[in-house]
């Protein structure tokens, strides 16, 4: 009961929606250009950063462009707010997968804390020759 529990997130006072449901929404919304849509719903539920890792596995092309622009763009507005993704962009660079570890390679650069420089910084082992290409490339783009 408590892991059902856990899997539920409020979406309105009276209304609740499952992590998986949350996550194909997100998705479809990027997939479809609705970045206002999603920043608004990030704006005010910070515990949705901790999606990025899921949403970047998405086999859409779209989405994980829109996650891009949607994180540059939070960044923008909510610097403060970036980190939160940290957990899960954590993730996402153990990902079995190495596209996905590419694309949150990318986003930690965009966060570009000491904390997202390091972990891109384990990404220049990555077994993915084009992986250790892209954390290469941040590395030697902060100096």
């Amino acid at each position: 009961m408590l892991n059902r529990n856990r899997q539920k997130r409020k979406v309105r006072s009276n209304e609740l929606v499952s992590e998986q449901e949350l996550i194909k929404v997100i998705a479809d919304f990027l997939e479809m250009g609705h970045l206002e849509n999603i920043i608004a719903m990030y704006k005010q539920q910070p515990s949705y950063y901790n999606l990025i890792d899921k949403l970047l596995a998405d086999e859409r092309f779209a989405v994980r462009l829109g996650v891009t622009v949607l994180m540059e763009e939070l960044h923008r507005i909510q610097p403060d707010k970036s980190p939160l993704a940290l957990p899960s962009l954590t993730r996402a660079i153990r990902h079995k997968r190495p596209l996905v570890r590419g694309e949150a390679a990318n986003i930690l650069d965009i966060i570009h804390s000491h904390e997202a420089i390091a972990l891109v910084k384990t990404l220049t082992q990555d077994p993915s020759s084009q992986v250790r290409e892209v954390a290469l490339d941040i590395m030697e783009q902060d100096g």
